[in-house]
Protein backbone atom coordinates (compact mmCIF):
# COMPACT_ATOMS: atom_id res chain seq x y z
CA UNK A 1 0.00 0.00 0.00
CA UNK A 2 1.05 3.62 -0.50
CA UNK A 3 2.73 5.18 2.53
CA UNK A 4 2.87 8.87 3.42
CA UNK A 5 5.16 9.79 6.30
CA UNK A 6 4.16 12.69 8.57
CA UNK A 7 7.47 12.91 10.45
CA UNK A 8 10.82 12.98 8.61
CA UNK A 9 13.66 15.15 9.93
CA UNK A 10 15.59 16.97 7.20
CA UNK A 11 19.17 17.14 8.44
CA UNK A 12 20.45 19.84 6.11
CA UNK A 13 23.95 21.33 5.81
CA UNK A 14 22.73 24.17 8.06
CA UNK A 15 21.70 21.61 10.70
CA UNK A 16 25.22 20.16 10.79
CA UNK A 17 26.83 23.62 10.79
CA UNK A 18 24.70 24.61 13.78
CA UNK A 19 25.76 21.55 15.75
CA UNK A 20 29.42 22.10 14.86
CA UNK A 21 29.21 25.69 16.09
CA UNK A 22 27.65 24.54 19.36
CA UNK A 23 30.25 21.77 19.75
CA UNK A 24 33.04 24.18 18.72
CA UNK A 25 34.51 21.74 16.22
CA UNK A 26 35.01 21.96 12.44
CA UNK A 27 32.39 19.31 11.68
CA UNK A 28 30.22 16.75 13.49
CA UNK A 29 29.42 14.22 10.77
CA UNK A 30 32.39 12.04 11.66
CA UNK A 31 31.55 12.23 15.37
CA UNK A 32 28.00 11.05 14.70
CA UNK A 33 28.86 8.61 11.91
CA UNK A 34 26.36 10.36 9.64
CA UNK A 35 26.62 11.64 6.10
CA UNK A 36 26.69 15.44 5.76
CA UNK A 37 24.86 16.49 2.57
CA UNK A 38 26.40 18.97 0.16
CA UNK A 39 23.18 20.93 -0.34
CA UNK A 40 19.47 20.83 0.55
CA UNK A 41 18.66 20.00 -3.06
CA UNK A 42 20.93 16.95 -3.12
CA UNK A 43 19.57 15.83 0.24
CA UNK A 44 16.04 16.15 -1.18
CA UNK A 45 17.07 13.98 -4.13
CA UNK A 46 18.51 11.43 -1.71
CA UNK A 47 15.26 11.31 0.20
CA UNK A 48 13.18 10.89 -2.94
CA UNK A 49 15.36 7.97 -4.04
CA UNK A 50 15.00 6.42 -0.58
CA UNK A 51 11.25 6.97 -0.58
CA UNK A 52 10.92 5.38 -4.02
CA UNK A 53 12.88 2.38 -2.77
CA UNK A 54 10.58 2.07 0.25
CA UNK A 55 7.37 2.91 -1.67
CA UNK A 56 6.73 6.08 0.34
CA UNK A 57 4.73 8.54 -1.76
CA UNK A 58 4.90 11.69 0.41
CA UNK A 59 6.77 13.01 3.43
CA UNK A 60 6.46 15.96 5.76
CA UNK A 61 10.00 17.28 6.18
CA UNK A 62 11.01 18.89 9.47
CA UNK A 63 13.63 21.63 9.69
CA UNK A 64 15.19 20.62 12.98
CA UNK A 65 17.03 23.79 13.99
CA UNK A 66 15.56 27.31 14.15
CA UNK A 67 15.97 29.54 11.09
CA UNK A 68 16.43 26.65 8.66
CA UNK A 69 13.21 27.17 6.75
CA UNK A 70 15.11 27.83 3.53
CA UNK A 71 16.47 24.26 3.49
CA UNK A 72 13.12 22.50 3.63
CA UNK A 73 11.57 25.02 1.27
CA UNK A 74 14.32 24.24 -1.23
CA UNK A 75 13.45 20.55 -0.92
CA UNK A 76 9.75 21.23 -1.44
CA UNK A 77 10.51 23.43 -4.46
CA UNK A 78 12.68 20.69 -5.98
CA UNK A 79 10.07 17.95 -5.45
CA UNK A 80 6.74 19.72 -4.89
CA UNK A 81 4.70 16.61 -5.50
CA UNK A 82 6.45 14.64 -2.78
CA UNK A 83 7.17 16.93 0.15
CA UNK A 84 5.52 19.31 2.57
CA UNK A 85 7.48 20.97 5.35
CA UNK A 86 7.35 22.31 8.88
CA UNK A 87 10.10 24.46 10.37
CA UNK A 88 11.25 24.70 13.95
CA UNK A 89 10.25 28.12 15.28
CA UNK A 90 11.17 29.60 18.65
CA UNK A 91 8.55 32.28 19.46
CA UNK A 92 10.88 33.84 22.04
CA UNK A 93 13.35 35.01 19.39
CA UNK A 94 13.16 38.66 18.42
CA UNK A 95 12.40 37.96 14.75
CA UNK A 96 10.01 35.06 15.33
CA UNK A 97 7.05 36.67 13.57
CA UNK A 98 9.03 37.63 10.47
CA UNK A 99 8.33 35.42 7.46
CA UNK A 100 6.55 32.67 9.38
CA UNK A 101 6.16 29.69 7.02
CA UNK A 102 2.86 27.92 6.48
CA UNK A 103 4.08 24.94 8.46
CA UNK A 104 5.82 25.33 11.82
CA UNK A 105 7.03 23.06 14.63
CA UNK A 106 6.94 24.30 18.22
CA UNK A 107 9.05 22.79 21.03
CA UNK A 108 7.83 24.48 24.24
CA UNK A 109 9.88 22.27 26.58
CA UNK A 110 13.04 22.67 24.50
CA UNK A 111 12.84 26.45 24.29
CA UNK A 112 11.27 26.81 27.74
CA UNK A 113 8.06 28.73 27.17
CA UNK A 114 4.36 28.24 27.77
CA UNK A 115 1.96 27.99 24.85
CA UNK A 116 0.03 30.70 26.68
CA UNK A 117 2.94 33.13 26.41
CA UNK A 118 1.75 36.24 24.56
CA UNK A 119 4.57 35.81 22.02
CA UNK A 120 3.22 32.45 20.78
CA UNK A 121 -0.13 33.55 19.36
CA UNK A 122 1.25 35.93 16.70
CA UNK A 123 3.38 33.09 15.33
CA UNK A 124 0.52 30.59 15.23
CA UNK A 125 -1.76 33.18 13.63
CA UNK A 126 0.51 33.24 10.56
CA UNK A 127 0.60 29.46 10.10
CA UNK A 128 -1.68 26.85 8.56
CA UNK A 129 -0.10 23.74 10.07
CA UNK A 130 1.46 23.61 13.54
CA UNK A 131 3.23 20.62 15.06
CA UNK A 132 3.59 20.89 18.85
CA UNK A 133 5.96 18.55 20.62
CA UNK A 134 4.54 17.42 23.96
CA UNK A 135 5.64 14.93 26.58
CA UNK A 136 9.07 13.35 26.91
CA UNK A 137 11.76 15.00 24.79
CA UNK A 138 15.16 13.39 24.33
CA UNK A 139 17.48 14.41 21.48
CA UNK A 140 19.86 11.56 20.84
CA UNK A 141 22.30 13.41 18.61
CA UNK A 142 22.84 16.10 21.25
CA UNK A 143 23.51 13.45 23.87
CA UNK A 144 25.93 11.67 21.53
CA UNK A 145 27.82 14.93 20.97
CA UNK A 146 27.88 15.76 24.67
CA UNK A 147 25.79 18.90 24.16
CA UNK A 148 23.48 20.03 26.97
CA UNK A 149 19.72 19.72 26.61
CA UNK A 150 18.21 22.01 29.21
CA UNK A 151 14.59 21.17 28.56
CA UNK A 152 11.71 21.91 30.93
CA UNK A 153 8.81 19.46 30.97
CA UNK A 154 6.55 21.95 32.74
CA UNK A 155 5.73 23.17 29.26
CA UNK A 156 5.09 19.77 27.66
CA UNK A 157 1.46 18.99 28.52
CA UNK A 158 -0.94 18.74 25.54
CA UNK A 159 -3.66 20.32 27.67
CA UNK A 160 -1.89 23.64 27.09
CA UNK A 161 -2.89 23.36 23.43
CA UNK A 162 -6.63 23.21 24.14
CA UNK A 163 -7.39 26.92 24.27
CA UNK A 164 -5.01 27.70 21.41
CA UNK A 165 -6.61 25.13 19.11
CA UNK A 166 -10.06 26.53 19.86
CA UNK A 167 -8.84 30.07 19.22
CA UNK A 168 -7.41 29.16 15.81
CA UNK A 169 -9.91 26.73 14.25
CA UNK A 170 -8.49 27.33 10.76
CA UNK A 171 -5.07 26.01 11.84
CA UNK A 172 -4.36 22.28 11.84
CA UNK A 173 -2.38 21.12 14.87
CA UNK A 174 -0.40 17.87 15.12
CA UNK A 175 0.73 16.29 18.40
CA UNK A 176 3.60 13.90 17.57
CA UNK A 177 4.28 10.53 19.20
CA UNK A 178 0.72 10.23 20.56
CA UNK A 179 1.71 12.88 23.11
CA UNK A 180 4.94 11.08 24.13
CA UNK A 181 3.68 9.98 27.53
CA UNK A 182 0.61 12.19 27.68
CA UNK A 183 -1.68 9.90 25.69
CA UNK A 184 -4.70 10.61 27.87
CA UNK A 185 -4.24 14.37 27.65
CA UNK A 186 -3.56 14.28 23.90
CA UNK A 187 -6.75 12.29 23.36
CA UNK A 188 -8.73 14.72 25.49
CA UNK A 189 -7.54 17.70 23.44
CA UNK A 190 -8.09 15.93 20.12
CA UNK A 191 -11.57 14.87 21.21
CA UNK A 192 -12.50 18.45 22.09
CA UNK A 193 -10.78 20.10 19.08
CA UNK A 194 -11.52 18.72 15.61
CA UNK A 195 -8.47 20.55 14.20
CA UNK A 196 -6.03 18.50 16.32
CA UNK A 197 -4.32 15.42 14.88
CA UNK A 198 -2.03 12.80 16.37
CA UNK A 199 1.09 11.42 14.72
CA UNK A 200 2.32 7.93 15.48
CA UNK A 201 6.04 8.51 14.93
CA UNK A 202 9.10 6.86 16.43
CA UNK A 203 9.37 3.78 18.62
CA UNK A 204 6.88 5.18 21.16
CA UNK A 205 9.19 4.11 23.96
CA UNK A 206 7.19 6.42 26.24
CA UNK A 207 4.82 3.47 26.74
CA UNK A 208 7.17 2.16 29.43
CA UNK A 209 5.98 5.02 31.65
CA UNK A 210 2.35 3.86 31.44
CA UNK A 211 0.76 1.61 34.02
CA UNK A 212 -1.01 -1.62 33.18
CA UNK A 213 1.35 -2.90 30.50
CA UNK A 214 -0.03 -0.85 27.63
CA UNK A 215 0.93 -2.02 24.13
CA UNK A 216 1.10 -0.16 20.83
CA UNK A 217 -2.07 -1.97 19.78
CA UNK A 218 -3.76 -0.56 22.90
CA UNK A 219 -2.58 2.93 21.93
CA UNK A 220 -4.06 2.62 18.46
CA UNK A 221 -7.27 1.11 19.79
CA UNK A 222 -7.81 3.95 22.28
CA UNK A 223 -6.91 6.59 19.72
CA UNK A 224 -9.33 5.17 17.18
CA UNK A 225 -12.06 4.99 19.82
CA UNK A 226 -11.63 8.67 20.72
CA UNK A 227 -10.35 10.42 17.60
CA UNK A 228 -11.53 8.12 14.83
CA UNK A 229 -9.54 7.03 11.77
CA UNK A 230 -9.18 10.37 9.96
CA UNK A 231 -6.95 12.34 12.36
CA UNK A 232 -4.17 9.84 12.99
CA UNK A 233 -1.04 10.27 10.86
CA UNK A 234 1.64 7.63 10.39
CA UNK A 235 5.15 8.89 11.10
CA UNK A 236 8.51 7.14 11.12
CA UNK A 237 10.77 9.79 12.73
CA UNK A 238 13.41 8.99 10.10
CA UNK A 239 16.31 11.41 9.90
CA UNK A 240 19.90 10.59 8.97
CA UNK A 241 21.84 8.76 6.31
CA UNK A 242 23.15 6.15 5.73
CA UNK A 243 20.39 4.66 7.90
CA UNK A 244 17.69 6.25 5.73
CA UNK A 245 14.02 5.51 6.16
CA UNK A 246 13.21 3.43 9.26
CA UNK A 247 11.07 0.61 7.89
CA UNK A 248 10.95 -1.19 11.26
CA UNK A 249 8.62 1.53 12.59
CA UNK A 250 6.16 0.87 9.77
CA UNK A 251 6.31 -2.87 10.34
CA UNK A 252 5.62 -2.50 14.06
CA UNK A 253 2.70 -0.15 13.48
CA UNK A 254 1.11 -2.27 10.77
CA UNK A 255 1.19 -5.20 13.18
CA UNK A 256 -0.22 -3.05 16.00
CA UNK A 257 -3.07 -1.85 13.79
CA UNK A 258 -3.86 -5.46 12.90
CA UNK A 259 -3.80 -6.44 16.57
CA UNK A 260 -6.09 -3.50 17.32
CA UNK A 261 -8.63 -4.83 14.82
CA UNK A 262 -8.35 -1.93 12.36
CA UNK A 263 -9.98 -2.61 9.00
CA UNK A 264 -8.28 -2.06 5.64
CA UNK A 265 -9.85 1.36 5.07
CA UNK A 266 -8.65 2.58 8.47
CA UNK A 267 -5.14 1.27 7.93
CA UNK A 268 -4.89 2.93 4.52
CA UNK A 269 -6.11 6.24 5.95
CA UNK A 270 -3.58 6.23 8.80
CA UNK A 271 -0.63 5.06 6.73
CA UNK A 272 -1.12 7.53 3.92
CA UNK A 273 -4.51 8.95 3.06
CA UNK A 274 -4.84 11.26 6.06
CA UNK A 275 -1.49 12.96 5.51
CA UNK A 276 -2.06 13.38 1.79
CA UNK A 277 -5.39 15.07 2.54
CA UNK A 278 -3.80 17.29 5.19
CA UNK A 279 -0.99 18.29 2.85
CA UNK A 280 -3.45 19.18 0.10
CA UNK A 281 -5.26 21.42 2.59
CA UNK A 282 -2.32 23.11 4.30
CA UNK A 283 0.91 23.13 2.29
CA UNK A 284 -0.16 24.68 -1.00
CA UNK A 285 1.38 28.02 0.00
CA UNK A 286 4.74 26.59 1.09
Amino acid sequence: MDIADAHVHFFSPAFYRTLAEQKKVPEVGSLLGWEVPESPELLADRWVAEMDRRKVTHAMLIATVPNDTASVQAAVARHPGRFGSVSMVNPLLANATANVPAGIFLFPAMHRYSLHDERVRPVIAEAKLVYVHCGVLSVGFRRKLGLPSLFDMRYSNPIDLHGIALEFPHVRFVIPHFGAGYLREALMVADLCPNVYLDTSSSNSWMRYQTGGITLADVFRRSLDVVGPKRILFGSDSSWFPRGWVSSVLEAQVQALSDAGADTETVQAILGGNLRALMAETVSSQ
